[in-house]
C-alpha cells in the first residue's frame, strides 16, 4: 500500500472530495423513498393538502439538486484523482525504464513493457475511478438502506437475511473463477503487442519473403487466443449479471408477496411497502456494484502485480558507488583485465573468456571474427551496457565502474549493429549526439562520414523529415547519419560495429581517411566482417568463441594467424570471382 499511496498523497484532496460527493448523493437516496413513501400513504388517507403537495415538492427538487451535487462532485474528483494517479504512475514506471541496463530489459520483451506502460496503468486508473465512486456510495446504500428497511418493518427484512447471504455467496465464487482468466487476458494482450510490433517493424521484410499469409496466420492465432481468453474471463460477467438479477426480483417478488398481507391487516401502509420496496432494490443493487467492484479489482491486482515487477526489478548497473564520478574520459586508453562474461549467470559456457587486451589512447583498431564469436559484446563492456562477471575493463587507468555513467558514456560515441533513427529532421536526428551542436559542426561530422554528400541532394537537406526508424533512408545513409551522430560528441572513443557493412568500398575508404585525418586524438574501435574495414588499423584483434586468438597488423596477421588467413583469403576469392 505504501507504493501506491505515493501516488495518492498529491491529490488527497481529490481522493477525498471523490468519495464525499458520492456519500452526499446516497443520503439523497436514502430520504428520497422516505418523503414519497409520506406522499403516497397521505394520499391513501386523503390528507394530502394543496399546500403539503407543493411543500413535499420543494423537499423532492431540494433533495434532487443535492443529489445531482454530490454526484457531479464525486464523479469529478473521482476523474480528477485516477487520471492523475495513472499519469504519475506511467512517469515513474517509464523513468524506470530508461533506467535499465541491456540485462534488465533483456528480461521483458518491448511489447510487454509497452502493454504494463499503457494497457495495465490504464487497467488501473480505471479501478481507482471506480473504487472512488464506488467505495463508499455501494457499502453505504447497502447500510442506510438496511437501516431505514429495518426502521420500517424489521419482519419483512428477514427476506434480506435469507437471500443476501446466498447472494454473497454467489459473488465469491464468481470472483474466484473471474480472477485467475483475467491474469491470462493480460499475458495473451501481451503476445499480441509483440506479434504486431514485430511484424510491423519487420514489414520489408515480410513483404520481400512473401510471407503475408504467414504473418495474417500468426497474428490470427494470436488474436484467437486473446479472443478466447477475453471470452473466458467476460463469461463471469455475463453470468454475473442475470444472476444478480433472479436475486434481485426474486426478493422484490417475495417482499411484495409477504407485504400485501401486512398491508390488508392493516399492519403497514402502501407507502412505507413501497419504499420498502425501494431499499430492498438499492441494497440488491449496492451488492452489484460490490461485485463490479471486486471483479474490476481482480484485473486491477493482476495490472498492479505485472507493474510492480518492472518497478521492482532490482537495476544491475548504477553508479551509486563510483569513486571517480566527476571525472571524464580524458585520453581513450583501454584495458581489459582477465574480463568474463556469460549472458545467463549460470551458463557453463561463457560469452567472454579471460579476455586481456589493452589498446593505446588515440589507436584505431579492427576486431574480426566470426559471428557469434563475442565481437560487440566485448565493446558493450567499454561503455557499461553490460557488466563484467569477473576482471576490469579501465579506461585511462580508472574501472570502467568508477566512473559515472553519465560522464562514462559522453566520452563514448557507438554507433550499433543496428542503425536506428527516430522519427523528426535530419538534424534533430544527428543532434542527438550533442543538442547543442551548431549547423557547422553538424555538417562537418556529416562530411566526415559522408553523409552530407547525399544530405545535400535533398530539396530540403537537413530539414528532410524522416520516417519512423528512418524508413525513407537506404541502409548505407542510414549507417552513414549514425556514424556523424556518434561523431557531433566528439568522443574519446568511437566504437563501430559493423556499421560500414551497407557502405560501398569507396565511401568507406573516405571514412577511414577522415577518421585518420580529422580525429586523431580519438580511440577508435571497428568492428568488421571485411578485411578491407579494419585492414589500415593500427592493430587487429581476432577473435573466436569468446577468446582472442590474435592480435597484430594486417600483415603480422597474415604470417602468423590461421584464422584472420583464411578469412583473408576467402574474401580475396571472392572478390576475384
Amino acid at each position: 500500500m505504501k507504493r501506491w499511496f505515493k501516488y495518492v498523497r498529491p491529490y488527497l484532496k481529490s481522493f477525498i472530495l471523490g468519495p464525499v460527493g458520492m456519500i452526499v448523493e446516497v443520503i439523497g437516496e436514502m430520504f428520497m423513498p422516505l418523503i414519497l413513501a409520506q406522499i403516497i400513504n397521505a394520499g391513501e388517507d386523503k390528507t394530502l393538502t394543496p399546500a403539503m403537495s407543493i411543500g413535499y415538492a420543494g423537499i423532492l427538487i431540494a433533495i434532487v439538486l443535492l443529489m445531482m451535487t454530490g454526484g457531479v462532485a464525486g464523479a469529478y474528483f473521482g476523474s480528477k484523482a485516477s487520471v492523475n494517479f495513472a499519469a504519475d504512475l506511467r512517469r515513474d514506471v517509464y523513468s524506470k525504464i530508461q533506467k535499465y541496463s541491456f540485462a534488465n530489459i533483456d528480461k521483458f520483451s518491448a511489447s510487454s513493457l509497452v502493454t504494463r506502460m499503457t494497457n495495465d496503468v490504464t487497467q488501473l486508473q480505471n479501478f481507482v475511478n471506480m473504487l472512488l465512486r464506488m467505495a463508499l456510495r455501494s457499502p453505504g446504500m447497502l447500510i442506510g438502506g438496511l437501516i431505514m428497511a429495518i426502521s420500517l418493518k424489521p419482519s419483512l427484512s428477514v427476506v434480506l437475511a435469507v437471500t443476501m447471504p446466498m447472494m454473497i455467496a454467489v459473488i465469491l465464487t464468481l470472483i474466484r473463477i473471474g480472477f485467475p482468466r483475467f491474469q491470462i487476458v493480460q499475458k495473451k494482450v501481451d503476445k499480441l503487442n509483440s506479434t504486431v510490433r514485430e511484424n510491423v517493424t519487420n514489414v520489408r521484410v515480410v513483404k520481400s519473403f512473401v510471407r503475408e499469409d504467414f504473418e495474417t496466420d500468426k497474428f490470427e492465432k494470436d488474436n484467437s487466443d486473446l479472443k478466447n481468453s477475453g471470452m473466458r474471463a467476460v463469461k463471469v460477467m455475463i453470468y454475473m449479471g442475470p444472476v444478480m438479477n433472479v436475486f434481485m426480483y426474486a426478493t422484490v417478488i417475495a417482499v411484495v408477496w409477504l407485504g400485501h398481507g401486512i398491508v390488508l391487516d392493516g399492519g403497514m401502509q402502501v407507502g412505507d411497502l413501497s419504499a420498502f420496496v425501494t431499499y430492498t432494490t438499492q441494497i440488491l443493487s449496492s451488492l452489484m456494484m460490490v461485485t463490479m467492484l471486486l471483479m474490476t479489482s481482480s484485473r486491477a491486482l493482476a495490472s498492479a502485480k505485472r507493474i510492480s515487477e518492472v518497478l521492482d526489478e532490482q537495476i544491475d548497473i548504477n553508479d551509486e558507488n563510483s569513486e571517480f564520478s566527476d571525472r571524464k574520459i580524458e585520453a581513450g586508453e583501454i584495458e581489459f583485465e582477465n574480463v568474463t562474461f556469460r549472458y545467463y549467470k549460470h551458463s557453463e559456457e561463457p560469452v567472454l573468456d579471460n579476455i586481456s587486451l589493452k589498446i593505446g589512447a588515440g589507436k584505431t583498431v579492427g576486431i574480426i571474427g566470426s559471428t557469434g564469436c563475442g565481437k560487440t559484446t566485448l565493446v558493450s563492456m567499454i561503455a557499461r551496457l553490460y557488466d563484467v562477471d569477473s576482471g576490469r575493463v579501465k579506461i585511462d587507468g580508472i574501472d570502467v565502474k568508477d566512473y559515472s555513467l553519465v560522464n562514462l558514456r559522453d566520452g563514448i560515441g557507438m554507433v550499433l549493429q543496428k542503425n536506428l533513427l527516430f522519427s523528426g529532421t535530419i538534424a534533430e536526428n544527428l543532434r542527438w549526439g550533442d543538442m547543442e551542436a551548431s549547423d557547422e559542426e553538424m555538417i562537418k561530422a556529416a562530411r566526415y562520414s559522408a553523409a552530407d554528400k547525399f544530405v545535400s541532394t535533398f530539396s530540403d537537406g537537413y530539414d528532410t523529415m524522416l520516417d519512423k526508424g528512418g524508413m525513407n533512408l537506404s541502409g548505407g545513409q542510414k549507417q552513414r547519419l549514425c556514424i556523424a551522430r556518434a561523431l557531433i560528441k566528439k568522443p574519446k572513443i568511437l566504437i563501430l560495429d559493423d556499421s560500414t557493412s551497407a557502405v560501398d568500398t569507396a565511401t568507406e575508404a573516405q571514412i577511414r581517411e577522415a577518421f585518420r585525418s580529422e580525429i586523431p586524438y580519438c580511440t577508435k574501435i571497428i568492428i568488421a566482417q571485411r578485411i578491407s574495414s579494419v585492414k589500415d588499423a593500427d592493430e587487429i584483434i581476432v577473435m573466436n568463441d569468446g577468446k582472442i586468438t590474435g592480435v597484430g597488423t594486417h600483415e603480422q596477421l597474415l604470417d602468423t594467424n590461421a584464422e584472420y588467413s583464411e578469412i583473408y583469403y576467402s574474401q580475396m576469392d571472392k572478390k576475384e570471382a
